[in-house]
């Protein structure tokens, strides 16, 4: 039996817990999680390294799964944009069942292989686009057909799975395990199995997008002021990557976002370097977008 689908021997009597013990149970569990990404951080930093290159040369970030896990690949892909400018055409994410299965779940989606196979051959994959294959289970058909169709096609596959000896890890290029063990509701893998794919997720796509220049420090500076709030970041942003030796003003930091087009590292290398709009594009844009290198640091 497969470690996610076995009852979890530290709570048989779950169902006899007063609330609180409840509360404590499920959130003590997903420690589990926590632990379970930690453990695979080599294999999360290959898979980084592996992936940067053919990023940059234009490659995409494909991700396709089924079930909770196809749900966290296409969350990941859709807070790329706002979080670092990545195009949406660059972040592209595929589910067993279609855009329907985001919210109720089709019946047998995931047990088709060639169907997956399919899904990632319409995306049109080359040798430079990187596919992250998600599955708690690990041996998914739509998932397996989709990895399979992937590595034919010469991508660089990346395999997360929850339990050990799972096809998906052991065929992908770069294998994830996240070693979750039993989750506390027997089977239910929307829980620490699913927080340890957010996670790495999170990690995988973050880690990457910090390669690609896309943060100065530890600032977003690549954000896309999409609402009010986010607008509101990007003058903050600007003002703290000012630096300390120069006090810049909100509303200094406001019309050098402004003159930006809302680009926070063009704003930063304006205030910073004195330059206009026009010079600091020009400076990032010779630098591969490094804030970092455009400043001489």
């Amino acid at each position: 039996m497969l470690k996610t689908e076995s009852p979890n021997a530290a709570h048989p009597d779950l169902d006899r817990y007063d609330s609180e013990a409840l509360v404590r149970a499920f959130a003590d569990d997903q420690l589990a999680a926590v632990a379970a990404v930690q453990a695979a951080a080599p294999a999360l930093a290959r898979a980084v390294d592996l992936a940067v290159p053919r990023i940059r040369r234009g490659g995409r970030l494909l991700y396709l799964g089924a079930g909770t896990s196809g749900r966290l690949g296409l969350l990941d892909s859709v807070e790329l944009l706002p979080t670092f400018s990545w195009p949406s055409a660059r972040a592209v994410a595929r589910l067993a069942g279609g855009e329907q299965a985001m919210f109720v779940a089709v019946e047998g989606a995931e047990d088709d292989g060639p169907q997956g196979a399919a899904d990632l051959r319409a995306l049109q994959p080359t040798a430079d686009d990187v596919v992250i294959l998600i599955a708690a289970s690990g041996a998914t058909p739509y998932v397996l057909g989709a990895l399979r169709e992937a590595r034919q096609r010469g991508c660089l596959t990346v395999g997360l799975a929850n339990n050990p000896g799972a096809p998906v890890v052991g065929e992908a290029e770069v294998g994830i395990l996240l070693d979750t063990g039993p989750e506390i509701i027997s089977g239910s893998t929307r829980l620490k199995a699913g927080t340890a794919q957010k996670i790495a997720l999170n990690t995988l796509s973050s880690a990457i997008m910090v390669k690609l220049h896309k943060v100065y420090g530890n600032l977003m500076v690549d954000v896309k002021a999409t609402n009010a709030k986010l607008r509101r970041r990007s003058v903050q942003l600007a003002m703290r990557g000012s630096g300390p030796e120069r006090q810049v003003s909100e509303a200094e930091a406001a019309a050098a976002v402004e003159a930006a087009g809302g680009s926070v590292k063009q704003a930063i290398l304006m205030l910073r370097a004195g330059l206009d709009a026009d010079a600091a594009r020009r400076r990032l844009d010779a630098v591969d977008g490094s804030l970092r290198a455009a400043l001489g640091e």
